[in-house]
């Protein structure tokens, strides 16, 4: 279970999450230092000129002439899906956590409460052997609740419990602001129960398709026999499972449909529910949650609750059993499984899924469970240790200075009436910036962490966050939570907060430094900032007002307009192929595209008005360049990097954002700026004579 909402991230890492359990750090390899080393990585500078690849036309290709020896000097390692400019910061920040973890694991120093919770739960992950020698022990408790179940009637509270512990059993349950409301936090329930990364894993024709899936089957199969299932019975039963998780499929909404955020808001009294899902008794299961007021929740997709009640009254109990097996051992983080779990299923969600050969040493692992689990415990002592105040102040600054862009790009849009612009500027003013940490940190007091329990303390861990996130439920929003945890390298918008939020993790080198010229600054971490406020009027921020609450605050012909101009998007970025046979997907993408592009339009109005306030000249050239020619290089290494195929084709198939090369090409190519910038002529690819302009 987590909190359900909706929010745009920047997603720099250069890998994805898949299903429940990917991780995305490690070391190099062709040549480079091997998996296991500890070597500290360095930081890239803002602009590396090295990085360039001279050979290529900058307004034929620009990302390949920003980038183009990147993947020589900086090969994907072999424990990662993926490498790129921000998967070298997070490989930076996984380094200062380990660091500052090490430290605290120590027995015998004098810690804090939150370092002593921190250090435990780290030094536990560690422990390989003490996990592997108790094999399956820590799981018998939660297999034993399985085998008991005598009735279909017992589901309620066992499904209960299963939320609590992030087992993603049939469906999701959580707790999220009303979209209508955004002052009220109430439960909502959603659509679940997959294994396969989204739905249309199920459906997708094709050799790709059809072999994954027989993969996946496999690897049931394969767990199920580790957990001491015959051969012949556990290939019985993952075929049963598959047939399971199909029929949830056919009534789950796509992850295109999932966006649009008039399609997932469906208020109902408890009773509706019940009508649509009987085999659930609701006030039984929101009480075994702990929560006793719920009369009235959001329930995202009712066709899904009503498929779901099919689903359940058609399966027999003995397959729903085998099914729950698999979902826990599925949902179980697989640093806390013995060996031979972990490896197969590292060998389906990684190798198989996203090409990544080798699986990352433990210590990063365990950095990143660490960060996942207490994320405000780490980065309360993270940033004490790594984040300047004169980072926060920088970014604050420019911030502003984008969020004055914003306004005017606001003011000068011919085709937006007067009335709406008077209600997108009254929004932009009620924008929340949240940078670097929370102004108050999250109370662990209650969260019980034993030194060599890890998978006690991933259990206690989940349901520790989720009693916290449920126990909102009724009572005031607090706008000052975060959503990611300080050391993250990523940034994100919250429509239903109004709030932009960056980070501690992600204000460094390259994306910020205070030795960098502005133009890297703006290029890079101003891009960054302009991409999150983009959001909140992108297709889906633009449906919430300033306030947070889904409402039409266009007029139709506004409307219209809006999305004429971002119907040129869909179709432009739909047709990119990212790999083999398979193109981008523009309505998934569509957001983020959006963002990419007003972001970096936002960045460039803000850095033009402040060389003009301190008086610095944009045409003069320095190392060949003008300041105008090295933000758009600084914006185009931020993208810099490499993606395994495999890992292309989950993306695209499952992600909101584009591919790499596609979120600087398709971005520069819309800015006729650039191509006065580089000397570009009309008609070539980085200048076409018919560009897209939403923001």
């Amino acid at each position: 279970m987590n909190r359900l909402c909706r929010s745009g991230a920047f997603w720099l890492m250069g890998g994805i999450a898949i299903a429940l359990q990917v991780g995305m750090a490690g070391a190099q390899n062709s040549g480079m230092p091997a998996a296991d080393s500890e070597k500290k990585v360095e930081l890239l500078p803002s602009l590396d000129k090295q990085l360039i690849d001279t050979s290529a036309d900058p307004c034929v290709n620009f990302w390949k002439y920003a980038c183009g020896n990147f993947s020589k000097l900086y090969p994907i390692p072999a424990d990662k899906p993926a490498y790129g400019t921000g998967a070298i910061v997070g490989d930076y920040t996984q380094g200062a956590l380990h660091n500052l973890l090490d430290a605290v694991a120590s027995p015998g120093a004098q810690h804090t409460p939150n370092e002593q919770k921190i250090g435990d739960f780290y030094s536990s992950c560690l422990d390989e052997g003490t996990i592997d020698s108790e094999g399956l022990k820590p799981l018998q408790p939660e297999l034993d609740r399985i085998a008991a179940l005598t009735d279909k009637k017992q589901l309620t509270e066992l499904l209960a419990h299963y939320q609590m512990i992030n087992v993603n059993a049939f469906f999701g349950y959580g707790e999220q602001q009303d979209f209508k409301d955004a002052q009220k936090q109430i439960a909502v329930v959603s659509q679940g129960g997959l294994g396969l990364p989204e739905r249309d894993y199920y459906f997708r024709t094709g050799d790709a398709a059809e072999k994954t899936r027989q993969q996946y089957v496999q690897h049931i199969a394969n767990m199920l026999g580790l957990m001491g299932e015959p051969t012949e019975q556990a290939g019985a039963d993952a075929q049963k499972i598959m047939t399971l998780e199909t029929a949830l499929a056919k009534v789950s909404l796509d992850v295109t449909t999932m966006r649009d955020p008039t399609k997932v808001y469906h208020p109902m009294p408890v009773f509706e529910l019940a009508q649509l899902t009987p085999a659930v008794a609701w006030p039984q299961f929101f009480a075994e949650t702990g929560v006793h007021t719920v009369s009235e929740l959001n329930v995202m997709s009712p066709d899904f609750f009503k498929g779901l009640q099919s689903v359940i009254a058609s399966t027999d109990l003995d397959t729903i059993k085998t099914y729950l097996r698999w979902q826990l051992i599925n949902s179980v983080p697989s640093y806390a499984l013995p060996k031979a779990m972990d490896d197969e299923d590292f060998d389906f969600f990684q190798r198989k899924l996203t090409g990544q050969p080798q699986q990352q040493v433990r210590w990063k692992r365990c950095v990143d469970a660490t960060d996942d689990a207490i994320g405000e415990a780490v980065g309360q002592v993270y940033v004490a240790k790594n984040f300047p105040a004169s980072g926060k102040t920088y970014t604050v600054q420019m911030v502003h200075d984008i969020e004055a862009a914003m306004g005017k790009e606001i003011e000068a849009q011919t085709w937006m009436s007067v009335e709406t612009k008077a209600k997108a500027e009254a929004k932009l003013r009620l924008v929340a910036d949240k940078i670097g940490y929370p102004d108050h940190w999250r109370d662990y007091s209650n969260l019980k962490v034993v030194r060599g329990d890890a998978f006690g303390n991933a259990m206690r861990a989940a349901d520790f966050e989720n009693t916290r996130q449920l126990d909102k439920i009724g009572k005031p929003v607090d706008r000052g939570e975060w959503q990611m945890s300080p050391a993250t390298v990523d940034a994100y918008y919250d429509p239903l907060m109004n709030d932009i939020n960056f980070p501690a993790g992600i204000l460094q080198s390259p994306f910020y430094s205070p030795n960098a010229p502005d133009a890297a600054n703006y290029g890079e971490i101003g891009a960054i900032v302009g991409h999150e406020l983009t959001h909140g009027f992108d297709d889906e921020g633009s449906q919430f007002d300033g306030h947070g609450n889904l409402s039409d605050w266009w007029t139709p012909e506004d409307r219209k307009q809006f999305d004429a101009m971002t119907d040129c998007e869909v179709k432009e970025y739909g047709d990119f192929t990212a790999v083999a046979d398979v193109k981008i997907n523009g309505k998934l993408t569509l957001g983020e595209n959006t963002a990419d592009n007003g972001g970096l339009r936002l960045a460039y109005v803000a850095f033009v008005d402040d060389a003009k306030r301190k008086g610095i000249g944009l045409d003069a050239k320095q190392d060949g360049m003008t300041p105008i020619q090295d933000f758009f290089l600084a914006f185009g290494q931020a993208w810099c990097g490499e993606t395994r195929p495999e890992t292309l084709r989950l993306q695209v198939q499952t992600d909101p954002h584009s591919p790499r090369q596609f979120r600087v090409n398709g971005v520069v190519q819309n800015m006729p700026e650039f191509g006065k910038a580089f000397g570009c002529k009309v008609g070539q690819p980085m200048m076409p004579a018919n560009a897209c302009h939403v923001w």
